[in-house]
This record gives structure tokens, sequence and C-alpha cells, in this order.
């Protein structure tokens, strides 16, 4: 079986790597992989690192109809048995229609929480398949009238961290000029307003005063920076708050954090969270989304009602004041992604969806 996977986000976020360890894991199966992916982003110079097979293609995004042929013609010269959208930036309309029109049977996966309008009918149409990575994605796609066996629900994977984080304490703390013995609060995501950072700094302003030794290291980019700089100066929270940059090697000590803080006010499901469950890190965040489908309430982490940034700078604050539950947490999650968010799962869930396209395609 030969499948064409379009991821046409740049960046390496969260859905571009789930659709890498898709590939990586479909490949040991005897899945053949393309993937075909927007010129000179980073998404295909990993990919290529790897080892897979990549395609570049111009993409210009939403408004660019002209993938569609682009994208049809590469299929007609690759002739896949299948093509598997997995982001948005224009693909999830354009990706479909493209594979109509090379005459490939298709399936979406949808990673975004967020309601939609009726025209989300006409997006979904192409597709012999859309899979939601969430509960909360899958109502959203029943409301506009998607129904199994059409819709599937596979969440998305980690591989638990089975080693000591590549990066030392001391290295960690070096690299962004702290002490430490700091205590380390890490915050992934990209700097949007759904992922709420602005809440975050609301809280930290209580947290910051009631655990003076804690720093807040915020992981990401995007076009929010400035604005999220200038909060903090006027916060006075510049001794306390690091802005780290966007870093795709967080596997190397994500590990090494006290606690991972997740402010997102609509999440599909929280990659990063998992991320660090699996490395042992202890999560608080907002009760949005998909999140409560991951983090185990009161047993890996601790979740409080969406925009509630008192109940989340009480809920942070005491979980860095108790070592005793932090260790408890940390045992907890390691424990908690290796049994239900295991790639091989995953891997194993999308073959079914694959043969059962492939082989009865009528469907």
């Amino acid at each position: 079986m030969h499948v064409v996977h379009l991821e046409t986000g740049r960046h390496l976020y969260g859905g571009a790597r789930q659709a890498l360890a898709l590939m990586r894991g479909l490949r040991t199966r005897g899945v053949l992989g393309t993937l075909a992916c927007t010129a000179g982003s980073t998404v295909g110079a990993e990919a290529a690192r790897l080892g897979l097979v990549v395609r570049e293609l111009p993409m210009a995004g939403d408004l660019d109809p002209g993938f569609i042929g682009r994208f049809a013609a590469l299929l007609r010269e690759l002739q896949p048995d299948l093509v598997h959208v997995h982001s948005r930036r224009g693909a999830d309309w354009l990706g479909g229609r493209a594979a109509r029109r090379a005459g490939v049977p298709a399936l979406l996966t949808r990673r975004v929480d967020r309601a939609e309008g009726p025209l989300a009918r006409l997006k979904y149409r192409p597709y012999a398949r859309v899979v939601a990575i969430s509960g909360t994605i899958r109502r959203q796609l029943e409301a506009v009238g998607l129904r199994p066996p059409r819709l599937a629900l596979i969440r998305s994977a980690v591989e638990p961290a089975l080693q000591e984080p590549a990066w030392s304490r001391e290295r960690l703390a070096r690299e962004f000029s702290l002490d430490p013995r700091c205590q380390l609060v890490g915050c992934v995501a990209q700097f949007i307003p759904r992922k709420g950072h602005a809440g975050l700094l609301e809280a930290w302003r209580t947290v910051a005063a009631a655990c003076p030794q804690a720093r807040l290291l915020l992981f990401g980019q995007g076009p929010l920076e400035g604005s999220l700089r200038r909060r903090v100066r006027a916060l006075g929270l510049t001794g306390s708050v690091v802005f780290a940059g966007f870093h795709a090697d967080l596997a190397s000590f994500i590990g090494r954090l006290d606690v991972l803080a997740h402010a997102a006010l609509e999440e599909g499901l929280g990659l990063a969270l998992l991320e660090a469950q699996a490395a042992g890190v202890p999560v608080v965040a907002f009760r949005a989304g998909g999140v409560a489908e991951i983090v185990a309430d009161g047993r890996t982490g601790c979740l409080v009602r969406s925009a509630d940034t008192a109940a989340f700078a009480i809920a942070l604050g005491e979980l860095l004041q108790n070592e005793v539950r932090r260790k408890a947490f940390s045992a907890a999650a390691w424990d908690w992604v290796a049994r239900e968010f295991r790639v091989g799962d995953m891997v194993e869930a999308y073959l079914t969806l694959y043969r059962d396209l492939v082989e009865t395609p009528s469907r």
C-alpha cells in the first residue's frame, strides 16, 4: 500500500510531528509513504532527515485554489492507493478536492477545537473518512452531519520517555540564564490568541508573588510575541518570565521541568501535554477542548475551569509548593501515557482505516 500524506504547515508544530510519527510507524508495517508538503518548510526538512520520501509543492495557504491542480498532478504521477490530509492551512479544503480530481480515495484528520458552520459540509464532502483526535472534535463534526463509519476517533499518541533527558537540569538553566535551583514551569504553545498566554500571565503574577524562586519559560513563536513581551513588562514580570523561543527538540529537556502550564482556551487535544506527561512532568491546565481526555485530573495534573485565571494560579502555586504531590503526579503521568496513548496503537488504528478504504473503495 502507498499513502500520500499532505501536511501544508510550515513549522514542526504538534500536528506535523504526529504526521511524521505516523509515517514512521506505518513504514515499519510495510506501508509506503510520501510526504507532500510546502516548499521550504521545516516539516519537509525534518521528514527528509528521518529518511522519509518528500515531495515539495508551492502552497500559499487557504486562498490558493491553484494548489488543487498542482497536488492532483502529483497524485496522478505517484498513483497512490490513498491520500491522508493532516493539516489545515488550505489542505483540508483543497487536498480532498485534488484527491477527487485524481481519482484517489482520501481521509482527513481534524485536530482543531473549533465549531464550524454549515459550509463545513462542503469541506468534508470529498473525504471517505474524517478522523477526530478528541471527543470534543468528534462532537463538533457530528454537529455538521458526519456520522460513523465515515467519522472515526483516533487520539494523538507519543512514545513515553524511557531514559533521562539529554539535557541536565543545569544545562537547561544555563541555556536560559537561570539559577538551577529555581523551579521551572514551562508553557509550550504558539503565540496566538486561543493558546491563552494573556490569562497565563495574569495567573503568573499571583504565582510569582507566592513562589519567588519559580520561573516561567514560554516556548513558542507567533504573531502575539510582541504584545506578550509588553504585557510582561507592564505586569512587572520581566525577572520571572523567559521567552525561550521555538524548539523542535523539546524531548531533549522537557523532562527537566517541574510543571507544564497550559492555559489554552481552545485545544483539540494538546500534544505538548502528552509529551510532558510522557517525560514525567505534571500538568496544570484549563479544562478546554480535549485536554480533559489526556490529563487525569488529580492523578497526573490539575485541571481548572476554562478561563478561570484565579483558580489556575491557585492550582499552579499549590503544586509548586508541594513536592510530594508533584512526584506522585510525575510517576502516574508516565504510566498513564505509556498505557493509554501509545504510538503503536495509533498506527494500527489508522492502518485499519486505510485497509478498509483501499479494499472497499465504494464506501
